[in-house]
């Protein structure tokens, strides 16, 4: 019988498709309850944003009274100790108490940043849990140096506590769509021939409202007509989305094509123009390493994290100034040996970013944590400072 030696700890309703990413010396244990997407709350689909809302404001009422006891912290259910786990990789925001050894990522603080973003409770909830499990871990893991200087600064810790560990695309990215893929995608949505793409949920800090008004900028100033495109999830802020749309007439050049199939979403990279990422905060970019894998030309904002991720492989512009997004968009419209230049430049910036790279970053710090013997790489990997 092989000893197993990684676990992977889910929730039952996720197991089967995590079974199909796993391979190896490799076991898939499940809490013994479900995850948080079966709350009561998200079973009211109508009413679910009021609920929501209501019953946010009700927690924060109870945390003013009993203070952090309103705060359920999540403890462990015992099922890590049963298999006599030596550390525990928590790679989101969620996490649980144990005296386990840990690698927590709380991912961002945007709610100190950007608070209006937020209702009370949310922010809350989120300064208990991400003070805690920061203050818990061996090692907090962090997408950028940005987020890093901003955890040691609003969290006082030890700065040889947080390590950066850039991510990469995902392996399923990495492959490109046929002619017939790329076919059947502007036909489904009904594309036009030229276009601009932004992949992204709508939420607030996202900017889309941003977006789409720089784009009515240059049709009311310059008849410059530009067709968006906008993928992802359209979640409770899209009816603000969708008033500012309506307000500025935009109906024949916007386009929210909701959630795409993998072949879809590179189908769409490989389509539009150029990918714009408007976001007014971001820990680190998916879309920015997307855009670059697919050979597409980027604009992003000049916030966070982006340009240091960027390098100089995206055009950047200021988030909150119409007109500074305006001059980009209408820049990489028209100047075509700059989108090829950004392509040149994005195929290099690439290279830095790999999912293997990143698995050999995490096994230097296991090792590390766990005493274990370092080779040459990981002592490499553990001392060299990291490229953003």
């Amino acid at each position: 019988m092989i000893k197993k030696d990684t676990f992977f700890l889910t929730y039952p309703e996720t197991k089967e498709w995590l079974i199909t990413h796993t391979e190896g010396q490799c076991e898939i244990i499940t809490t013994l309850n479900s995850g948080p997407s079966t709350h009561w709350i998200s079973q009211f689909n109508f009413l679910s944003i009021h609920l929501k809302h209501f019953w946010h404001f009700i927690k924060y009422l109870q945390y003013l009274i009993i203070k952090d006891k309103a705060v359920k912290l999540a403890h462990s259910e015992g099922i890590i100790e049963k298999y006599n786990i030596d550390l525990i990789h928590f790679p989101i925001q969620s996490a649980f108490i144990t005296r386990i050894p840990s690698i927590y990522h709380p991912h961002d603080l945007q709610h100190l940043h950007h608070p209006k973003f937020f209702n009370k409770w949310q922010i809350t909830n989120r300064e208990i849990n991400y003070r805690k499990f920061c203050n818990q871990a061996t090692i907090i893991a962090v997408a950028s140096s940005w987020i890093k200087n901003d955890i040691i600064k609003h969290y006082s810790i030890d700065s040889e506590k947080v390590k950066v560990i850039p991510l990469a695309q995902s392996n399923e990215f990495c492959s490109f769509p046929s002619n017939n893929d790329l076919l059947l995608t502007k036909r489904k949505f009904n594309l036009p021939d030229e276009f601009i793409f932004y992949p992204a949920q709508t939420w607030e800090h996202k900017n889309h409202i941003g977006l789409i008004e720089s784009v009515a900028y240059l049709r009311d100033n310059f008849n410059l007509i530009i067709p968006v495109v906008f993928s992802g999830h359209m979640n409770e802020f899209y009816p603000k989305i969708l008033n500012v749309i309506r307000k500025n007439n935009m109906f024949d050049q916007i386009k929210f094509v909701g959630f795409v199939s993998l072949s879809e979403l590179q189908s769409l990279y490989e389509l539009c123009k150029f990918v714009i990422i408007p976001t007014k905060y971001e820990a680190a970019s998916f879309p920015l390493i997307e855009a670059f894998y697919s050979g597409t030309p980027v604009a992003c904002s000049n916030v966070t994290s982006l340009p240091e991720q960027a390098g100089n492989a995206a055009l950047i512009f200021d988030p909150y100034n119409i007109i500074d997004i305006s001059e980009a968009i209408k820049k990489l419209w028209y100047d075509k040996k700059l989108r090829k230049n950004l392509v040149e430049y994005g195929k290099k910036r690439i290279k830095l970013f790999s999912w293997g790279k990143t698995c050999r970053h995490f096994r230097a710090y296991y090792r590390l944590i766990l005493k274990r013997n370092l080779s040459p790489e990981d002592m490499d990997l553990i001392d060299n400072n990291p490229f953003y």
